[in-house]
C-alpha cells in the first residue's frame, strides 16, 4: 500500500499502485499552484485509490477555461491548505507525488508543457520533454488505443 497525506494529516489516502503517467508539469498554472518550477504528479485508476480521511476538509478551485474544457481544478486542505489528490474526468485520481509518505515504486517519465517552464529553471535529466501541441497529441493516442 501507498500512503499519502497533506501537511497537517488531515487528509490521508492510500492507493495499491500506480499505472501512470508520472508527469512533471511546467504550465503556469501548475507553477503558481506549487510555487515551484512544475507540479510532479501521477495517475492513479479510482478503483486502486482509497480516501482514508478528511473528505469534509477537502475544498475545490476552478480556473475559468483558457482554451477548451475541462477547466483547470486544482483541490485542497482547507486547514493547511496543501494541495490533495484531485479526481479526473475519467475516475482515476491525480496524486500530487510530494504528498507520498511511501514509494510509489516508478519514477517520472516526462516533462509537460515545457515550452512554458519558469525562465529561471533549466532542465538537466534525460527524461521526454513534451509541449502542449505534444502532450496533447500524445494523450488522444492513449486515449485512442484505450476505445
Amino acid at each position: 500500500m501507498i500512503r499519502g497525506s497533506c501537511l497537517c494529516g488531515g487528509v490521508k489516502f492510500e492507493f495499491t499502485h500506480t499505472v501512470g503517467p508520472f508527469e512533471l508539469c511546467h504550465c503556469n498554472r501548475c507553477r503558481k499552484v506549487s510555487g515551484s518550477a512544475y507540479v510532479a504528479g501521477l495517475l492513479v485508476q479510482g478503483k486502486d485509490f482509497h480516501l482514508i480521511k478528511g473528505k469534509e476538509l477537502i475544498k475545490t478551485f476552478e480556473a475559468p477555461v483558457i482554451e477548451a474544457p475541462p477547466p483547470y481544478r486544482q483541490c485542497f486542505c482547507s486547514r493547511c491548505g496543501c494541495p490533495v489528490p484531485n479526481p479526473t474526468h475519467g475516475g482515476s485520481w491525480f496524486v500530487p507525488a510530494g504528498l507520498l509518505d511511501d514509494d510509489p515504486r516508478t519514477k517520472p517519465d516526462k516533462h509537460i508543457y515545457v515550452e512554458l517552464k519558469a525562465p529561471w529553471d533549466t532542465i538537466t535529466d534525460h527524461l521526454a520533454q513534451l509541449t502542449k501541441q505534444e502532450i496533447r497529441a500524445h494523450r488522444a493516442r492513449a486515449s485512442q488505443a484505450k476505445a
